[in-house]
């Protein structure tokens, strides 16, 4: 069995995918927290999914290679990476107030640990002759916001790099898509819920359509 590697593991939205690709896939859950990570795994558990944690922090490009490492050498190679971690609050300051220390964090939150992450999982993508990177963002990926500037700076250099992967990865059978969910995560929003995304993410791995997905059009 390959597995599933999910970056950035949580009770909503990660949850809800770890279980849709458990279906067919071993799942690493990637987080920082070990304990949020044990009761993850406990409530996969109870759905007869295979799910181990690891811990590492996405802004150390070091840890989270060698948390993927350690995944697939416990749990099989890595036949999908999702990359999905929540930014912090201190990401979001306005355009006139970020200083360029204030990028240092982003960009190592949304550059240097995607690319951290693809370089330990290429090679055995490449070994399987199969793989699929997701990338999932906000609307300030394709629609600056001078509200949130780190994330929008970040997010566009993100955005430009899955771009690259997707267009040189394409003929090797490895495919890189990127969904962008405009608004907020809720439980109860008809494209937007945890379960919705899942299906979305689960039906980008399996058709293999296209780069960028929307999980419902921008606001006006």
């Amino acid at each position: 069995m390959t597995t599933y590697a999910l970056i950035g593991a949580g009770p909503g939205l990660g949850l809800a995918t770890a279980r849709r690709f458990g279906a067919g896939h071993s799942v690493a859950l990637i987080s920082r927290n070990s304990e949020h990570l044990d009761q993850l795994c406990t409530e996969l558990e109870r759905d007869n999914i295979t799910a181990h944690g690891f811990t590492a922090d996405v802004l150390d490009a070091a840890s989270l290679a060698t948390a993927l490492d350690a995944a697939a050498s416990a749990l099989g190679p890595v036949e999908v990476l999702q990359y999905s971690p929540v930014p912090r609050a201190d990401f979001m300051k306005p355009v006139l107030d970020t200083t360029a220390p204030d990028l240092d964090a982003p960009l190592a939150f949304s550059v240097k640990g995607p690319i951290a992450a693809v370089n330990a999982v290429l090679p055995g993508m490449r070994a399987l002759g199969r793989g699929t990177l997701l990338f999932v963002n906000g609307s300030s990926a394709v629609r600056p916001n001078p509200a949130v500037a780190g994330t929008s700076i970040a997010f566009a250099a993100e955005s430009a790099y899955a771009a690259m992967l997707h267009d040189v990865l394409a003929p090797e059978n490895i495919h890189t898509a990127q969904l962008i969910i405009p608004g907020a995560i809720r439980p109860d929003a008809e494209h937007s819920s945890p379960d919705a995304l899942a299906e979305r993410l689960y039906a980008i791995h399996t058709d293999r359509n296209g780069f960028r997905h929307y999980a419902e059009p921008l606001p006006e």
